[in-house]
């Protein structure tokens, strides 16, 4: 695949020169490093003082295609500059961001703070909304920080010592602006081919929604803060999605949707490519109509190496995000298991931000620096089934005294630790057949009539509180059954993939050797953020299966046009 070349000028922080002469061009990083210098100026003499101030802006051009049905729905571009501010007081041992424990508003503060700002670069109005929200932002940090120290007082001590922020070395980085115009993107071809993509879906009438998206984007960040760090970099994003629904005679909707991803639209497939695809995910929903609703079932199955990477996600790499080992809600499965088997020996599992590309597969995960202003750094988290690390912010935890650079928040949201791009990788890798063979092996082995094949999933999510069962819940799109006796492979419907991760994580035996891709939006406390999920497809001897919840309302009356 092409990848679109762009240069940049990378300078430590004692090498000021360099970059003083390519970034004093940019007006706008000056606008924010005058109101910073200004509002510590200030803040600092308060009488609850402040010890640090930074600005993050996201400032995102894009351009979006919406197709239904054959028809253009959309073609628009935009931009919008958002900002973001981290005020911390009191001290780097002590702050504004520590837990409240036993707080119910804990659990409802979400400091969202998405302060739109001009898309011109205009002095004065700039500086009145940095003002204003930099006010604000001090307000709820003094008014949190008296909170934290009643907490921290009539409390027992918490398991955690580690301060609540660390030191880190000043950065001064930057990358000259990028545009839209600068990549070949064609919107006239674009849009033809999306209306072509979508118009496959046209005469099929049991296909209720048939839809097509595309969006282009070019997210400029800009970071600075009062330690002297100033960043600017670029990432780019191109996602498609082929995009249909049917609904079962019971009432169950049967969304089906093929996704794509590279950081320009030269990433993307071939018309044939995506021509065939649109074809494909039309047959596969219109089977799902009639398919057989699962049972509850546990036993053997294979994810293929798309569905793997959500799995991963959603069972580990929230579990082994640092910041959750500081909270005392957090179930923390993970945090006393340094040094352990985790996971089959034959398994490592990484994550690398500083990586846009893995064996030609383009990456949704990555970046140069976190929103903390920290470079972000390959993490190997378990080698050869040992767990070995945890992802890491500039919140310290008991043994990981230092960020990795894994910080990370949607704009206007204040960051945590997050994952990257995850990769998984085995000593031992196996093909589809040999894989399809242990399934069956081990389906006789257990009684059953068959296994599963999980070939499409569109997601999922997890949980790792305390105060609930610490599980996850992946769904699947489009399942079949693999039957011992020969028969052809089943396609079924209904089916969610659930489980707790210590007792998943054992079932993992082998896995395939391609890897796939997932390239999503995870979500959690701060907010969605692009991620990308690489592994091969998986054997695993023992997955449970529950019913998935489906709509009690009766398909249309009358057929659609």
């Amino acid at each position: 695949m092409k990848r679109k070349l762009i240069l940049f000028i990378a300078v430590c922080f004692g090498l000021i020169g360099s970059y003083a002469q390519t970034a004093q061009k940019d007006e706008f990083l000056k606008i924010l490093k005058t109101e910073i210098d200004r509002g510590m100026a200030f803040y600092k003499k308060a009488d609850i003082p402040v010890y640090l101030i930074s600005y993050r802006v996201d400032e995102v051009e894009s351009y979006n295609i919406a197709t239904s049905f054959g028809t253009l729905t959309g073609s628009t571009p935009s931009k919008e500059r958002i900002l973001t501010i981290q005020v911390r007081v009191g001290d780097k041992n002590l702050d504004n961001f520590r837990e409240l424990r036993d707080d119910v508003s804990e659990w409802i503060d979400s400091r969202y703070t998405r302060i739109k700002l001009p898309v011109e670069n205009d002095p004065k109005a700039i500086s009145l909304a940095l003002w204003e929200a930099t006010e604000k932002e001090y307000r709820n940090a003094a008014a949190r920080y008296e909170k934290v120290k009643a907490n921290v007082a009539v409390k027992v001590e918490a398991e955690d010592k580690a301060p609540d922020y660390t030191n880190t070395t000043p950065v001064q980085y930057y990358e000259k602006p990028l545009k839209i115009s600068d990549f070949k993107f064609d919107i006239k071809e674009w849009e033809n081919r999306m209306k072509k993509y979508s118009a496959q879906f046209t005469d099929i009438k049991d296909i209720l929604d048939g839809e097509t998206n595309l969006r282009f984007s070019i997210e400029r960040k800009y970071f600075a803060t009062s330690e002297g760090t100033m960043i600017v970099q670029n990432n780019t994003y191109c996602h498609a999605y082929l995009s249909v629904m049917a609904q079962a005679d019971d009432g169950m909707e049967l969304p089906l949707f093929q996704s794509y991803f590279g950081h320009s639209p030269q990433d993307l497939p071939d018309d044939n490519v995506m021509t065939k695809d649109a074809q494909e995910v039309a047959k596969v929903v219109v089977a799902m109509k009639t398919a057989p609703v699962v049972d509850t079932y546990a036993g053997p199955a294979i994810l293929s190496k798309d569905a793997a990477g959500v799995f991963f996600h959603e069972i580990f790499g929230h579990r082994v995000e640092g910041l959750r080992m500081k909270k005392e809600t957090d179930g923390q499965t993970f945090k006393k298991k340094v040094g352990e088997v985790v996971l089959n020996k034959d398994f490592s599992v990484i994550f690398d931000p500083t990586i846009t590309t893995y064996k030609g597969i383009p990456l949704n995960g990555s970046f140069k620096y976190d929103d903390e202003g920290v470079k972000g750094e390959r993490v190997v988290v378990v080698d050869k089934g040992v767990l070995k690390n945890f992802l890491m912010t500039r919140t310290p935890i008991n043994n990981f005294p230092k960020s990795n650079g894994h910080a990370r928040a949607q704009s206007g949201y204040q960051p945590v630790s997050r994952q990257s791009n995850l990769i998984v990788e085995t000593e031992k890798p196996y093909t589809d057949e040999q894989l399809r063979e242990m399934l069956i092996e081990e389906a006789k082995k257990q009684g059953k009539e068959y296994g599963y094949f999980f070939m499409r999933v569109e997601g999922g999510f997890t949980m790792t509180g305390r105060f609930i069962p610490n599980s996850f819940n992946v769904m699947p799109l489009e399942v079949y059954r693999v039957y011992v006796d020969g028969r052809p492979d089943e396609l079924v419907r209904g089916v969610d993939l659930v489980g707790t991760p210590l007792a998943m994580f054992s079932q993992v035996e082998a896995a395939g050797d391609t890897p796939g891709n997932f390239a999503g939006t995870c979500g959690a406390e701060s907010g969605g953020v692009p991620a990308g999920c690489c592994s091969p497809a998986l054997f695993v001897k023992q997955i449970e299966m529950q019913k998935k919840d489906k709509s009690q309302n009766r398909p249309p009356i009358m057929e659609r046009p």
